[in-house]
């Protein structure tokens, strides 16, 4: 069903999985007044949370000011069973969560991406990037990670990088070694290409595990960020954000999309 609202056109497609066993929503926001060429395609997980940030408003302003290249957007509404969907792929966390993020990684290569083609056939894709907000953040970041060849940049909000295979109140644990996401960046391989952006708020959360002063979403996010650079990537693959009064909610992680694409797609950027 297509509507139109402003600029941006919107296109609201439900894309049926036999990995998922369910019907996944998907909202696709076209460029305005470009139907066909040179485009980027960008993947965002919790795209529910999209509808609630008045995307479509921020797309439009984005326009307006010639701040953004064209690019498609879809936002891919999650299902009941977020937690298991989401996550990271091949291991659980210690509670058994992310069960199903390997059916979802198959869900986007398998029967998103192929739809999409159907409806983007007057378009060139010329790079495909993926975000995603907390625990969409941190499958977005794994998905591009494992699959460095197909992405472009990944964009983590409030991502929950404390994902780890150790419960925190165990005796074993040690946050250098049990924090999944990191570990694997440690592991893997260099990827030149890729670019990464990460947004945290000073309250997120009030936890602070290690009793350092700063809270574990921040502490989590600034490690990660340290383990991308002890891979060899630079200040300029890398955008931090820091909202002195940003939340873990969709109202700040709306104040900070406008830098992400921006920081991705600006039209003075790569």
């Amino acid at each position: 069903m297509m509507r139109e609202k402003s600029l941006t056109r919107i296109y609201n497609e439900v894309v049926p999985s036999g990995f998922l066993l369910r019907e996944v929503k998907a909202d696709i926001y076209f460029p305005p007044g470009k139907d066909s060429g040179e485009v980027s395609l960008l993947l965002i997980n919790d795209g529910q949370d999209l509808i609630t940030m008045h995307f479509d408003e921020i797309l439009d302003s984005l326009y307006e000011q010639e701040a953004i290249r064209p690019l498609i957007c879809v936002g891919i509404h999650c299902g009941e069973d977020r937690r298991n969907e989401y996550g990271t792929v091949g291991e659980r966390d210690y509670k058994g969560r992310g069960a199903k993020a390997g059916l979802y990684e198959k869900f986007i290569f398998q029967e998103l991406l192929p739809t999409l083609d159907q409806h983007l056939d007057d378009y060139r894709i010329t790079d495909l990037s993926f975000c995603g907000f907390s625990l969409g953040g941190l499958s977005a970041l794994d998905i591009v990670w494992r699959n460095p060849g197909t992405f472009r940049r990944v964009g983590v909000f409030s991502g929950s990088l404390w994902w780890r295979s150790i419960a925190q109140d165990h005796p074993d644990f040690v946050e250098e070694e049990h924090r999944i996401m990191h570990n694997r960046i440690r592991e893997g391989d260099f990827a030149p290409h890729l670019r990464f952006f990460f947004e945290t708020g000073t309250l997120d959360e009030t936890a602070d595990r290690n009793n350092n002063g700063i809270i574990d979403s921040i502490d989590d996010t600034l490690s990660l960020i340290n383990e991308l650079v002890q891979k060899g990537y630079s200040a300029e693959d890398i955008r931090y954000v820091e909202l002195k009064d940003g939340r873990h909610d969709v109202k700040t992680w709306g104040r900070a999309f406008p830098l992400f694409l921006k920081w991705g797609w600006g039209q003075s950027g790569l």
